[in-house]
């Protein structure tokens, strides 16, 4: 029994659910829509060139978690998951993962978009175990702040890492699965790297080291 890991954005989703998020509150008047597209495709850009600074898109993608209450927050994101999710869902996506859980390996989704966004589409996967950047919550309220270490490049590492320890289980036979040169530092650390639908520093370097190239496009 091994480890598979799956990168969401743009690997197991034929899109970015983070980006998209930002797209759908535009579009349902939650926030400025055309300051929020500005900046959505600013931070986009950067974190394709692999110049993101993380807390500073964060600061900025989970203020709007703490503008409004729980329950108008878990309607709209039920919307979304229906609306911008659900059709980018690929039946090779379903394929591999379920090819994993008849394996009996341990299914888990590590990316550094945030919890709240990404634990409904986790479920849609039926895959148990995530791992995402927690946004802070007082008093059952989200504050706009991060909990924690972003799992972002070497911060996905660490968290992994803490989730083995607590967990007690290894690295042995694990995969790994990611479409984005900011993952190298993963996908450097498991025994079966696996390039889906690469960016360009990716599919470079995928190359270099042999690792397989997939597609999950349907």
């Amino acid at each position: 029994m091994a480890l598979a890991i799956f990168d969401l954005d743009n690997t197991l989703l034929s899109g970015d659910s983070d980006y998209l998020w930002g797209v759908f509150l535009g579009e349902q008047g939650i926030v400025d829509a055309d300051y929020y597209a500005r900046e959505n495709e600013r931070f986009y850009r950067e974190y394709k060139d692999g110049k993101l600074d993380i807390m500073e898109f964060l600061q900025f993608s989970l203020k709007p978690l703490s503008e409004h209450p729980s329950v108008e927050l878990h309607n709209w994101r039920k919307q979304f998951i229906d609306d911008k999710i659900r059709p980018l869902v690929s039946q090779k996506s379903l394929k591999l993962v379920e090819k994993h859980r008849q394996q009996g390996d341990i299914l888990m989704i590590i990316t550094a978009t945030n919890a709240f966004v990404t634990s409904p589409i986790a479920e849609l996967y039926d895959i148990p175990h995530l791992i995402a950047t927690n946004p802070e919550i007082v008093d059952g309220n989200y504050t706009g702040k991060v909990a924690g270490e972003p799992s972002f490049q070497h911060g996905k590492v660490k968290r992994l890492h803490r989730w083995l320890d607590e967990n007690n289980e290894t690295l042995a036979g694990s995969w790994f699965y990611s479409d984005s040169h900011n993952d190298i530092p993963l996908l450097n650390k498991v025994d079966h790297p696996v390039a889906v639908d690469p960016d360009d520093k990716l599919n470079d370097h995928a190359h270099q080291n042999q690792w397989p190239i997939i597609s999950l496009r349907d």
